[in-house]
């Protein structure tokens, strides 16, 4: 893997810019991520394009603004499917979207 999940550098200054917040900007990303990840499955499931689109570009940002790079890439290749109303490749991109996101989750868990 070329890309790394988690840019360091991006959370590290998260951590120094929220300080004692840290902790709650981390635990609303990753409760927010498990709600979007919920839409997302429900979109895919009713073939809902522009809701696909629009719940990927958020999911998008958010995994960006944390420094998730390659779980940011997989949204975006979501939102382009929803975008174009191609979603044959849906369901492959949501199964590698959540497993990349448990692999994200546990990296910002584990204790540094």
């Amino acid at each position: 893997m070329s890309e790394p999940r988690l840019d360091e550098s991006v959370l590290m200054s998260l951590k120094e810019v929220m300080e004692d917040e840290y902790p709650l900007l981390l635990e609303t990303f990753l409760c927010d991520s498990q709600e979007r990840i919920r839409l997302l499955q429900q979109a895919i499931a009713n073939d809902d394009a522009p809701a696909v689109r629009n719940a990927a570009h958020s999911f998008k940002g958010s995994c960006s603004n944390m420094g998730a790079a390659l779980l940011a890439g997989f949204c975006k290749q979501l939102e382009e499917a929803g975008r174009t109303a191609q979603l044959a490749q849906a369901p492959a991109l949501l199964s590698a979207i959540e497993a990349e996101f448990a692999a994200v989750r546990e990296l910002m868990q584990a204790p540094h």
